[in-house]
């Protein structure tokens, strides 16, 4: 005997649900690719040569002493404001006064020889000249005159130079400007020799700056003579700053292995908020566009699916059959596919200067679609793009794919186009 099954109401309701879960379940796993969008924009692009660099002032002068002593009395400090002639410091003036002192008293003891020396050789001159006196007295007289007058003017350098010591023990600043730094402290020794010490720096204006900036031989070719740069600083780092190339030092500098040169750049100081010793963050402009369509870099980087070319290459194959049909052109010759340059799938698009890539999107049916386009300049993060043959429009706002997860297999850069024996994909439009 055979027992029947009865199936009630909720046992269906139970396997409807399984079923549909079953379902949803197989769609989620059919589902293996996501994509990230991004937006076109349209703004403006500079193309920029990155660079570091330590502000000073344009023109400092080191106040030093030709003399040496100890430091009597300082008048000026840090960052206190000078004008030309202005005493700054005095050195301690009584070893210095006594050689003044014994200056003179040489020199009034060679003018005593001196005056002597004159009157007896006028003297022998004159008995000489009634030859009552030899040839040898008259030449000797002659000589320790000569010997006395040149023993005066010895004598004056010596009081001259003690004299200009003392002066230079007055310390005085040789320009306007601000004590950005001082080196000695009252009571301090300093001693002048071969080389002279430093006591003061002074920068004549700090309104205005300079940057010495090292860039990498690589990009220096790229950087002339009035280009515009605008560069940050740590104490203020939303602040730009704004500067002008001055000029470019053709004298390297080798620095781990890589071979810099120096390029100094003149920058406005606003309120004095550069100071000397900071460290700038160069972006010098070495292009700048306005008012272009950007996309980011990694979209028209993208590396598609095959599924993802397989499905463009139909709606290709789809759109061109249209074109044909509508305008009776056999696809032999060139323009038969907006953005393609000739016929499909036996000519690659044409373009002007190398620069291209492909967008991928989605049009307003959900298809996925891809336009081929010339890229410009960027920024390392957005990317200029036109469209590359006439009918291709890209809009500001027009969302496209910049990044794609998935766990299909991926096109290979050797993935032939149809009819194009070696035409590999990433290389070449589409």
């Amino acid at each position: 005997m055979k027992r029947k099954t009865k199936i009630t109401i909720p046992v269906i309701i139970s396997m409807a649900v399984i079923i549909a879960a079953l379902a949803f379940r197989g769609k989620k796993e059919d589902d293996k690719t996501t994509y990230t969008y991004a937006e076109i924009t349209k703004g403006d692009i500079e193309n920029t040569v990155d660079a570091t660099g330590t502000i000073e002032p344009v023109t400092t002068v080191e106040v030093g002493t030709q003399v040496s002593g100890i430091i009597n009395k300082i008048y000026v400090d840090f960052n206190d404001r000078v004008k030309k002639n202005q005493l700054m410091a005095v050195i301690d003036t009584t070893i210095l006064s006594v050689q003044v002192r014994d200056a003179k008293a040489n020199l009034l003891r060679s003018q005593a020889q001196f005056d002597e020396a004159k009157f007896s050789f006028e003297r022998t001159e004159d008995l000489y000249k009634r030859n009552l006196l030899s040839e040898l007295e008259y030449i000797t007289a002659q000589s320790n005159y000569q010997s006395a007058k040149a023993g005066v003017m010895s004598s004056q350098n010596s009081l001259d130079r003690a004299e200009l010591n003392m002066r230079y023990a007055f310390i005085r600043s040789p320009i306007d400007g601000t004590v950005i730094y001082r080196e000695v402290e009252e009571g301090q020794t300093v001693a002048s020799s071969f080389q002279t010490p430093r006591l003061f720096l002074i920068a004549e204006d700090l309104s205005k700056m300079e940057i010495h900036a090292l860039v990498d031989e690589s990009e220096i070719g790229q950087i002339k003579v009035g280009q515009s740069v605008q560069f940050e600083v740590q104490a203020f780092d939303e602040k730009k700053f704004t500067g002008t190339v001055r000029q470019v030092w053709l004298q390297p500098e080798t620095v781990q292995n890589v071979v810099n040169y120096t390029v100094v750049v003149d920058a406005d100081n606003p309120g004095n908020l550069l100071l000397p010793g900071m460290t700038a963050t160069i972006d010098f402009i070495v292009e700048q566009k306005k008012d272009v369509l950007l996309a980011p870099i990694a979209a028209t980087k993208l590396q598609p699916t095959e599924k993802m070319v397989k499905i463009m290459m139909a709606n290709m194959r789809k759109q061109f059959e249209n074109r044909k049909d509508s305008t009776g052109d056999s696809g032999n010759r060139r323009g038969g596919f907006p953005g393609m340059g000739g016929n499909m799938g036996t000519t690659m698009p044409t373009v002007s200067n190398g620069n291209f890539a492909v967008i991928w999107f989605f049009n307003d049916k959900n298809e996925l679609q891809s336009m081929p386009i010339h890229t410009g300049s960027n920024d390392g993060k957005n990317i200029e793009i036109k469209p590359m043959m006439p009918g291709l429009e890209i809009e500001p706002g027009m969302q496209i794919i910049s990044k794609i997860e998935t766990t299909e297999p991926l096109a290979s850069e050797t993935m032939r186009m149809p009819g194009r024996p070696g035409g590999g994909f990433g290389r070449r439009p589409f």
